[in-house]
């Protein structure tokens, strides 16, 4: 199912964080821009993400899991659904610089995870006015 994990975490300073991440996994980030950077790390298969936020460093912004294609973010829905999950559909949405297709399911202690695609890149974090990767 999954092609990797997603890890998102807020970190004070992102030049340090990202020097930090790319000497611990030796590959330097697939992305960056001002206050964001991503890894596609190879082994172990992870998808680092890096979220500056003043004040919340070292702390857990978002969990997720990228697969490969919509087909996947659909196989999915359909199987968890049948599980007796509730789930949160976000389709074309704008979100880590990136146009993602993707649902939201509340797991255990409520913490949610995102299963998503990315479909394209995008220039913003997010449209205006909208949290990006934002739980309810």
């Amino acid at each position: 199912m999954p092609s990797r994990v997603q890890l998102a975490l807020n970190v004070t300073d992102i030049d340090q964080a990202v020097t930090f991440y790319a000497r611990l996994f030796g590959t330097g980030p697939a992305k960056r821009r001002p206050g964001y950077a991503n890894f596609a790390i190879a082994d172990p298969p992870l998808k680092l993400v890096l979220l500056e936020n003043p004040g919340q460093g070292g702390s857990l912004n978002h969990l997720g899991i990228e697969v490969e294609s919509t087909g996947e973010v659909v196989t999915e829905s359909a199987r968890l659904k049948r599980e007796g999950f509730e789930l949160r559909h976000e389709d074309g949405v704008t979100c880590c610089y990136a146009v993602q297709d993707k649902f939201w399911i509340k797991g255990a202690d409520a913490r949610e995870w995102e299963v998503y695609t990315v479909l394209a890149d995008a220039q913003q974090l997010a449209p205006p006015a909208d949290a990006c990767c934002a739980t309810e």
